[in-house]
């Protein structure tokens, strides 16, 4: 890749607003050439529609961009029945894990290879999951069942299940969100977490799943603030991101900030665009597709800079031809393996 400003992706992923590019949108993501795009509920209406929008979105920047969207399983899954399969949510992973982990680690690697197969089909090939967090009792529900259990080694172990599934699928894994959002007692879509744990308890609960999965593509920010590591959201901060996130964690992937539409985050879009950047982020994430907040971010954003382009290359290099599996025979297994008869419309 050419790091001349021309040719090099912006560092940001964009959201669309509907199930097809308006004129407006379709000139926009030409001249601003964002690194990718994510979609959501609103921009899924049936198969043919999200395969001609993801070759729409691709179309406009002239290349193979990564089209991601959050399809972890349970309450957070854009793509949903009858169209789609019901994916489980991890918690009910956690509790075959109890019982048996050989089972629960397949049924992962099952569910994610399955997961992966409806996005390939679609055009979509990045998939923000698994969610690494760990839950403490009384933290905020935003996490709750979206998290593979409380053990830290389980969580560790599965996750990688998850990410070696979507990758057998040729659909790469987002690791979220570092460095844990299991002890925040708010949710960051509306209000600002602030977690006071020491240094030292963090240490040894919330980042080893992190740790272990360090060498995962991409990873995704938490909107949180680490009163032992800094005052300002691990997104916006330079001491959580170098020191933490790069050093502690050892994680040298694409690092991208969690949406910057959340309320965890003040200021201008500017302003929240230029800080995630400066404090380490190698790109940022707009999701809900209003073209005024767009065009300040894309203002905001340069070009992925020399470090930021090594990582993204490498973390593209990643993809893989999906595994010529038997779906349907997987489909069962799964079933078995978790005692739920799924349904999907043929």
């Amino acid at each position: 890749m050419s790091n001349s400003p021309e040719l090099t992706p912006r560092a940001v992923i964009f959201g669309c607003a509907g199930l097809s590019l308006a004129d407006a949108e379709r000139e926009f993501f030409r001249r601003t050439n964002p690194a990718g795009f994510i979609l959501f509920q609103r921009n899924c209406a049936s198969p043919d529609q999200i395969r001609a929008l993801t070759a729409e979105l691709r179309a406009c920047v002239g290349r193979l961009a990564p089209i991601l969207i959050d399809q972890e399983g349970g309450r957070v899954q854009r793509l949903k029945p009858p169209t789609w399969r019901a994916a489980p949510a991890a918690e009910i992973f956690a509790v075959l894990a109890a019982r048996d982990i050989a089972a629960a680690r397949r049924a992962v690697w099952v569910n994610a290879r399955l997961i992966a197969a409806d996005l390939s089909a679609l055009g979509i090939d990045v998939d923000c999951a698994p969610v690494l967090d760990v839950p403490i009792p009384g933290a905020h529900d935003v996490i709750g069942d979206r998290a593979f259990g409380t053990n830290i080694e389980v969580i560790a172990e599965l996750g990688r299940a998850m990410c070696e599934g979507l990758m057998a699928g040729g659909v790469l894994p987002v690791i979220k969100h570092i460095p844990g959002h299991g002890r925040a007692l708010a949710d960051s879509h509306f209000s600002c977490p602030v977690v006071t744990a020491s240094s030292e308890s963090l240490a040894a609960q919330d980042l080893p799943p992190f740790q272990a999965l360090a060498d995962m593509p991409f990873a995704m920010t938490a909107h949180v603030i680490y009163t032992a590591w800094d005052d300002r959201v691990a997104t916006l901060s330079v001491k959580t991101i170098d020191t933490i996130i790069r050093d502690a964690i050892g994680f040298d992937g694409v690092l991208m900030s969690d949406d910057l539409s959340m309320k965890a985050l003040g200021g201008s879009f500017t302003e929240r665009t230029r800080d995630a950047l400066a404090a380490g982020c190698d790109l940022v994430l707009h999701c809900n597709g209003v073209m005024e907040e767009m065009v300040e971010i894309a203002a905001a954003a340069a070009p992925l800079s020399v470090v930021a382009a090594r990582r993204w290359n490498s973390a593209l290099s990643c993809r893989q031809t999906p595994q010529a599996d038997d779906l349907s025979a997987l489909r069962e297994e799964l079933s078995r393996l978790i005692g739920v008869t799924e349904r999907r419309v043929p």
